[in-house]
């Protein structure tokens, strides 16, 4: 069950891989996440002392909660193995690529991220895209 999408990860990046990483959370943010008050709009993922962080996903404090609520733009860790994590930090080093996240989920009882590992896109790339979808709708509303 999905929760949430970047909308920006498409348009903005050329995805060539994703993986699936659990994320770090409080008891109230989950409350806030199961009531869908979370935005992944202009987040990305960075490799730091061999760890994974989200930054810049906005869950919004949960309204009852009380001074166990966090600041609703923390860096928060993501859960992957040592081999995910290498394999990351070597595709980030050697081809400058970046790791967005694409989709916020449930599985069984926990969020999980979906992060595309992409190479952003240039202007002239995100206008073609575009037509090339325009084009597409035109011939799917004449038929």
């Amino acid at each position: 069950m999905s929760i949430t999408k970047n909308p920006n990860a498409y348009h903005s990046y050329f995805i060539e891989d994703t993986i699936e990483a659990g994320v770090v959370l409080t008891g109230t943010e989950i409350k806030s996440i199961r009531a869908g008050k979370v935005n992944l709009k202009d987040s990305y993922a960075t490799v730091k002392n061999g760890e994974v962080y989200l930054h810049n996903m906005h869950i919004s404090p949960y309204e009852f909660g009380n001074i166990n609520n966090k600041d609703p733009l923390r860096d928060r860790k993501l859960l992957l193995n040592k081999k995910e994590i290498s394999k990351l930090i070597g595709l980030i080093q050697q081809k400058g690529l970046t790791l967005v996240p694409i989709s916020l989920y449930f599985k069984h009882s926990f969020v999980k991220v979906e992060l595309g590992i992409g190479k952003g896109k240039k202007l002239y790339d995100k206008r073609e895209t575009i037509a090339k979808k325009e084009a597409e709708r035109r011939i799917l509303r004449q038929e």
